[in-house]
């Protein structure tokens, strides 16, 4: 049953895991539609990557497996039969009844946390086509509107203005602040702050080579 409200205020908090599971399956259901579904051995890979992700964790089989079962009950994913292995898809769209740009930016603010617009529109990239930030601030805006993002103020050290979403519980909520602040102070600290958009475009090559090495790995090729 899918949760149509206005506001999500009787919403259960998604744990980290849950949340890093789903910000996988979405991602990867954009930039590696070759493998998706996603096998639980290759989901668990994704969730414990070291690049383009934060925090880094490192979970195991049955931490995602337990995540994975919870998160089809409440109809979030779904188990896919194969002849070979079981698969698993994501079902957030259907779930809480989002379009596809809006599912796309919760799995990156899933997945990294605390993020400005220029990020979100440059990490974006390979899974869909947003025309400028303004389109990511609307989008971001009809998430916020229903309960699901925020934007926050701005912390010292902070040129633009940062969004997160609202669907994991207060704990993560004032951790992934007190780590976007805490980066933010480095930058600041390290004059980084000029190399920010260089820094997220190789981020994004080092994340599109990891999903090319991930599919030789499986004998899928691109070619």
């Amino acid at each position: 049953m899918s949760q149509s409200l206005d506001t999500l205020s009787d919403f259960e908090p998604l744990s980290a895991v849950d949340a890093r599971v789903l910000g996988c399956l979405i991602e990867k259901q954009l930039t590696t539609p070759e493998a998706y579904p996603l096998t639980l051995n290759a989901l668990v890979t994704a969730c414990n990557q070291k690049t383009s992700r934060d925090p880094v964790m490192n979970l195991t089989p049955g931490q995602v497996g337990q995540s994975l079962r919870h998160l089809e009950g409440r109809e979030m994913t779904r188990l896919v039969m194969g002849s070979r292995a079981d698969r698993w898809e994501q079902r957030l769209d259907k779930a809480l009844e989002l379009v596809k740009p809006q599912v796309i930016l919760l799995g990156l603010l899933f997945l990294r946390g605390p993020q400005t617009l220029n990020e979100l529109l440059t990490r974006s990239q390979r899974m869909h086509d947003f025309d400028d930030t303004e389109e990511v601030r609307h989008q971001l805006e009809r998430l916020a509107g229903r309960g699901m993002a925020v934007q926050l103020e701005r912390q010292a050290g902070q040129r633009e203005d940062r969004y997160m979403h609202l669907l994991g519980t207060g704990e993560d909520r004032e951790a992934a602040i007190a780590s976007s602040g805490s980066r933010a102070s480095s930058e600041r600290s390290d004059g980084g702050g000029h190399d920010e958009g260089r820094l997220v475009e190789l981020e994004g090559r080092i994340a599109a080579l990891e999903e090319r090495l991930a599919l030789l790995e499986l004998g899928i090729s691109r070619d």
